[in-house]
Order: C-alpha cells, then structure tokens, then sequence
C-alpha cells in the first residue's frame, strides 16, 4: 500500500487548476459555515485547511476535496453552544470542551478504519439518506433566514422557525438587500461566469464592494476582526467529571458517525465521476486525522465535501495533489489577506449558506415522491421530520430500524413464500414424478415439508403455523435439502415441530446433505431426539423409506 493513495505525477497540472478551483469555491464557505457553527470565521478556514490537507494526504479517495460541511457544522453548532452555555463565566473553556470533541470524534473516526466499518455505508437505505441530507439542508436553511435580514440566528431549527414571523415583519433594510444580493448572484448567476469564477465567491465580493461603497457604517452586521496567522495548538481538556465525560463520548460519536457518512457519500459522488474506486477505510483513517488535527488547532471537523469534490473533478484534480493544493492556497490567503474578511456582512454569508442548504435536499427523490415505494417514502419523511426537529443521529438511528424492519418483512414473506407442506401430490410441489407417486399412494399420511433458501427468526412463526395447517398424516418428513443456512429461532421452530410431532406419536424423518445445517441442527439438540435410521440425504429416500414404514411397498425404491 502505498503511502499516499493515487498519488502519482502524470496530471500536474490538472491538479493545479483542480486544487485553485477547489479553493476559491471553499474560501466563502469555509468563513460561512465558521460564522454559522458559533466557533468564528477563522475556525472554519483553519478546519478547511487541516482537513483538507490531511485527508487528501492520507484518505482513500484520490479526488476527494475534504473540509467543513453543511452536515458537519449544524451539528458543530450544537456542540458549541452545548458546551460554551455550560460555562457562560468561562466560555473559552466550553470551547475548549467542544473543540476535545471534535479530537476524541477524529479518534472514533480512525478507529472505524481500523475496524472496517467502512463499508457498511453501503447498507444504509436512500430513503434514509435522502430524508436525513433533505433535514439538513432545510436546518441550514431556517439557521439562516435570520442573519439574511438582518437578525441574530435564533438558535436551533426549531427557535429559528418559530422566530419567523418576527424576523420577517421587521428585516434589516440594508441587511436584506445584501442577502437578497447574495441570493440572486449564488442562484442566477450565468453559467459562463460561474465555470469561470464560482457564484459564491462572486456573492462575497459584490456584497462586500456594496457594502463598502454605498451603506453606511454600522447599519450591517459585520464578520469583524478575524485573526491572521498560524493556528495557536488547543490541547484536550481532560480534568472533567464521569457525567461530562460520557456528553463529550456521545457528542463525538455523533460527529464521527456523521462525518463517516458525510465524506463516503462524496466518496461515491467522486468513483461515479472519475470510475475509480475509493478504499472506505483509508478515508476514514485520513478524515479521522483531519479532524483530530482540526480539533488541536481550533478549526471545525470538516467530511468530503461534495461542491468541492465535483468542482475540482471537472477542473481535472485526479489525486491526493488537489485536495493537498486546495489546503495551501486557504493557508496562503489567511496568512496573507486574512485581514480583508473583517468587512465581510453577515447577510452575504448567510445567502451563500442558504444555496448550500438547497443543493443538500434530495430534489431528485422528491420529484419521485409519487411513484416511489410508499414505505420508503415514509421512512424518508420520519427521517427528515427527526433530522430537523429532534437530533441527527437519533434520525439516522430510527431509519435505520424502520428499514431493517421492512426488509425483515419482506425477506420473512419471501421465507414463507418458499415453504411447501404437502400431503398430496400437486403441480405447485417440487416434486419429481416418482416423488409425486409415492405422495399419491401415501393418500395423505405423508407430510413432506420443504424449505428453500436460508431461514431466519422473521419466518419461525409461520412455519409452525404453516405446519399446524395438518393433522391427518403418519410421517413427517422435514425436508432441509435447499436450506443452505439457519439461525437459533429458525431452529427452535423445527425443534417444536420435530418434539410435538414425536409426542404424537408419529415418524419424523429429516433431510439435509449439508453438513453445516446438519452440525447447527446437532448442536442444538435436535439430530439427536430422531432415529438415526430416519436421517436421509435425499427426498426421495426418505419418501421411499417412510412409506415402507407405513406399510406398503412403493414402486422405483430400493430395498
């Protein structure tokens, strides 16, 4: 393994263009999402630029161009203002605190690569990631309706909606020209332009050059001050309480489990465009130093950032080059024009992050709400309603187990769909016609009981009840030939029919030429509650033999 992956030096200058492109679309959203965490403008830069710098250098995905997200920063916000409100006398130490989650979240991360949790990610349902990226970019969103008229965010999702009657009867007139600016230029802007020079940069400098040139001082709100510079380190802080502890663990978790999607999202955006292959678990390993990094120096946790990605792509950035370029260029400007973003309003800002909120929503599958699976629709909308009123992970989490609900089901039909009991020969069987013969003859006193495929807890109760369906027969054949595997609950089912067949006294004859169903079936006790005489490889031997047990000679067997 090499130890950059997909470095090579063929697409120089490519990478070039790639990683300058990439960076001037990042620089507005980086000082965006920085002001929108609570963290500050320079936070979101210094996290652009770690982030980016270390995942590029040690991720999985060549073209991938990593830093703050829309995803990442909302839940960013909230740890802020969790932590620095706890201590409203020493907010330095609540950030402290916030900025150690964002460190033990790059652990988690890394430790996911370790474990190869990588790709699991791609067992998480659409429906799922559609309803949980919509409810992200409508947060985003409603987060910024406020500062784009002219008013302070309101606080959550919830606090911001409920403060919009308010903030729209008295907007900010200056405010609101700059933001509606903003918004024209960042969703209008002519294709031409925007290859050439990204809408969002263009919405920075018009709305600064407005600002400067025709409004007054002070009657918008500005970024102020932002600091030059190299990173000052922000080490952990670890004297904190068991209770604190285990807040700091869950917020963590919730950022690496969210930055684990978020970038092996993007990871796949970027094999569609280039047909390359990303290694899920190197880009957490890379993501996961980023944001450690990221967290010792002050900068936001940042995840593989899809514009960026797709931006530096058709620019042609093809490896670890661009994204590492991309993090330069955001350093080199905050060394040396960091202090030009003071004048920056807040109104332009937040017209940049309400176009970044629209491009999240899954527009694609609320085009086919209609004629998309109503289950899936429904999950999509209990996911989103989750996402934006209650929490992200708990969002992620209720999905995840409506949809593993809806495929137990769907597999248990499947399961009981291919479960025959018969006691008379039928053209529905899969029966041979010496089979069917032998069934014939029996007139009902043989019950062959087919199973296909492997069985799980979802169909045990309806094989019993299956089962239950027959009362009239001698011999009971469980005929296992096409089940290539079984769980614990599947086989406590056989047991009780098996056990309630036997107190019956009728014959219970069991087929399986599969040596690991036989072994499970051993170890669960079961093999040896049937005469071992009873035990068959084949069908048709054990139709052959229990008719012979019941008394009468079929034709074709051997004796």
């Amino acid at each position: 393994m090499s130890f950059v992956n997909g470095l090579h030096f063929n697409n120089i200058r490519g990478d070039i263009y790639g990683g300058l492109t990439a960076a001037v679309v990042a620089l507005p959203l980086a000082l965006a999402f920085g002001v929108s965490s609570g963290a500050g403008p320079i936070a979101g830069v210094y996290g652009a630029i770690i982030v980016g710098f270390f995942a590029a250098l040690f991720g999985g995905t060549p073209a991938q161009v990593s830093g703050p997200t829309g995803p990442m920063t909302v839940v960013m916000a909230v740890i802020f203002t969790q932590y620095t409100s706890m201590f409203p006398d020493d907010p330095s130490h609540g950030a402290a605190l916030a900025f150690t989650v964002v460190i033990m979240g790059g652990l988690f991360q890394i430790l996911f690569g370790v474990l190869k949790i990588g790709r699991f990610i791609e067992l998480v349902p659409h429906p799922v990631t559609s309803g949980f990226m919509s409810g992200i970019g409508v947060i985003i969103i409603l987060l910024q309706l406020g500062p784009l008229l002219g008013h302070v965010t309101a606080g959550g999702p919830l606090a911001s909606a409920q403060a919009l009657p308010e903030v729209f009867a008295n907007p900010v007139a200056y405010a609101m020209l700059l933001g509606l600016l903003s918004l024209v230029i960042v969703f209008f802007l002519p294709k031409r332009i925007n290859q050439l020079i990204p809408s969002p940069l263009v919405a920075l400098l018009v709305g600064t050059g407005m600002l400067l040139l025709f409004i007054p001082e002070g009657k918008v709100s500005l970024l102020g001050e932002v600091p030059t510079g190299l990173p000052s380190p922000q080490f952990p802080v670890l004297n904190m309480n068991w209770s604190l502890f285990t807040d700091m663990v869950k917020s963590a978790l919730v950022l690496a489990t969210l930055g684990t999607i978020d970038s092996l999202l993007t990871s796949l955006v970027a094999d569609n465009i280039t047909r390359t292959h990303h290694k899920s678990d190197r880009e957490l390993i890379g993501q996961g130093i980023g944001n450690t990094v990221a967290g010792f120096f002050g900068g936001l946790p940042g995840a593989g950032a899809t514009m960026r990605t797709v931006v530096n792509v058709h620019a042609g950035g093809r490896t670890p080059l661009s994204g590492a370029l991309h993090a330069l260029i955001l350093l080199a400007v905050v060394l040396g024009a960091g202090g030009l973003a003071q004048y920056i309003p807040h109104a332009v800002l937040a017209g940049i992050l309400i176009k970044v909120g629209t491009d999240i929503i899954d527009w694609d599958y609320l085009k086919r709400l209609r004629h998309a699976p109503k289950a899936g629709v429904a999950i999509m909308f209990v996911v989103f309603f989750v996402t934006v009123f209650v929490d992200l992970i708990s969002a992620v989490a209720i999905g995840m187990v409506m949809a593993s609900f809806l495929f137990l089901q769907r597999m248990t039909d499947l399961q009981l769909k291919s479960i025959t009991a018969i006691n008379q020969p039928s053209k529905e069987a899969p029966l041979t016609d010496h089979e069917a013969a032998i069934l014939g003859k029996a007139e009902g006193q043989i019950l062959l009981y087919h199973m296909e495929g492997p069985l799980s807890f979802g169909a045990a109760k309806g094989m019993i009840k299956r089962w239950t369906e027959f009362n009239d027969y001698q011999a009971l054949i469980m005929d296992l030939t096409d089940v290539p595997a079984l769980d614990f609950t599947s086989t406590r089912a056989i047991d009780d029919i098996i056990s309630d067949t036997l107190v019956m006294d009728r014959h219970v004859f069991l087929v399986s030429p599969r040596r690991r169903v036989m072994r499970f079936l051993k170890n669960q006790g079961i093999i040896e509650k049937i005469n071992p005489d009873y035990l068959h490889k084949s069908r048709i031997d054990a139709l052959c033999h229990a008719a012979r047990i019941l008394g009468f000679e079929p034709s074709g067997c051997e004796t």
